[in-house]
């Protein structure tokens, strides 16, 4: 999952942070259960979802793995930019992103309340294993591709885009930097 871009692009707003997190597992008309800030969250991250799914230097770096990816390119190249914003987190903010990144769990974990289900069960994992600080390593990258090709119940292969990334980086990264 793309976490990190999503919680950064809601600046420093708690509700924002908190629906834009939840959003995938709230679904359709689902999101008016909430309050005022935890709702546009959620349309926050659909707005960014529609988007980054049309811009066309995301849809060049899906091109680059629709042959071997199919359908799934879109999710692979989320966490590639989630990847070029960690590792370059110290250009888009002035706070190091361990401790932005330690900020952002301290409030998630006293909004889980709020939270699905299915968010409530991998929260705890998320932030004992890091994920946003992880996704700056090329093998905190692979290591999330590896547990999302799990959770899909479709053959696919993205547990293979890792080495991928590696193969193309500079490519990715300028489109992630045109983006």
């Amino acid at each position: 999952m793309n976490f990190l871009a999503h919680i950064y692009l809601s600046g420093n707003i708690p509700g924002l942070i908190v629906g834009n997190f939840i959003a995938d597992y709230v679904k359709g008309n689902k999101k008016n259960a909430y309050p005022g800030l935890i709702r546009q969250g959620i349309e926050l991250h659909r707005a960014i979802d529609d988007f980054t799914d049309h811009h066309p230097y995301t849809e060049i770096s899906k091109q680059r793995l629709r042959p071997k990816y199919g359908k799934y390119s879109g999710v692979i190249v989320d966490v590639y930019y989630d990847h070029f914003l960690a590792a370059n987190f110290r250009e888009f903010s002035t706070v190091p992103l361990k401790t932005y990144a330690a900020s952002v769990y301290s409030l998630l974990t006293d909004n889980q309340y709020i939270m699905p289900d299915k968010v409530k069960d991998f929260l705890p994992f998320m932030v004992e294993r890091n994920w946003l600080v992880s996704y700056a390593t090329l093998e905190g990258v692979g290591r999330a591709l590896r547990g999302l090709s799990k959770r899909v119940n479709f053959e696919n292969k993205m547990d293979e885009s890792g080495e991928d990334l590696k193969l193309m980086y500079g490519a990715f990264e300028e489109d992630f930097r045109r983006f």
